[in-house]
């Protein structure tokens, strides 16, 4: 029942933009911030942030958002993060996650890596062409949305290029047990639906909190490239 009173909580249209804009954002998110981009007043977002907070949807915490400490930096504020705990309504009650971490379990003491990176870059095959093709990063990033990724494009560090991040990794409780298997597959799957032979590439760029793949131009960051077996 937590988890559908949790997820109740964004019934409320007000409540759904304001979660929706802090997990969007990756980092600390003041109300005045959240209040201007939903729309409304700050007294009201506020109301809305605390019960997210109270429903286990977001992170409270505070800080100086001057940026300045010491006399005259001003009062701490309140910021708000989306929260790590995952939540998942099925009814009747199935339990997927527990399927999937044996299966990973088994295939891992199996050695089947590489049949896992190849069925997955299969899939991947087939999912692109049942799209629209990436033809540039920002065609990736509406097709690595509708997976449910929430890639984002960033300056990728020491380029003028761009990379597209991805703050969620829909595999993220088995990758948590075991990473090299499922960001293996994961790695392939994301290739196999951009295409190795395409204007793009996805490889390995793991960062705590984030997807373990990055997409960019295929002429642009390491010269190494990742293959399927």
């Amino acid at each position: 029942m937590e988890d559908i009173d949790a997820i109740a909580a964004l019934q409320d249209p007000v409540r759904r933009r304001l979660y929706e804009y802090v997990a969007a954002q990756g980092r600390e998110v003041g109300r005045n911030e959240a209040a201007e981009a939903a729309g409304v007043a700050r007294t009201l977002a506020a109301h809305h942030l605390d019960r997210l907070t109270e429903a286990g949807l977001l992170e409270s915490g505070s800080r100086r958002l001057t940026g300045r400490s010491g006399p005259g930096a001003g009062r701490p504020a309140k910021v708000y993060t989306r929260a790590r705990t995952e939540r998942s309504v099925s009814l009747p009650a199935r339990d997927y996650r527990t399927a999937a971490e044996l299966l990973a379990e088994a295939a891992e003491e199996a050695g089947l890596d590489a049949g896992l990176r190849r069925a997955a870059h299969r899939r991947g095959s087939a999912l692109r062409s049942a799209t629209t093709p990436c033809g540039d990063l920002d065609e990736a990033v509406a097709v690595l949305a509708a997976r449910g990724y929430e890639p984002c494009l960033e300056d990728a560090e020491g380029a003028s290029a761009r990379v597209v991040r991805m703050r969620n990794c829909p595999f993220h409780t088995v990758a948590e047990r075991f990473p090299p298997l499922v960001c293996g597959m994961n790695l392939a799957l994301l290739e196999g639906l951009l295409g190795t032979d395409g204007p793009l590439r996805a490889r390995m760029d793991a960062r705590p909190g984030e997807c373990c793949v990055v997409v960019e131009d295929a002429g642009a960051g390491p010269d190494s490239k990742n293959n399927v077996d």
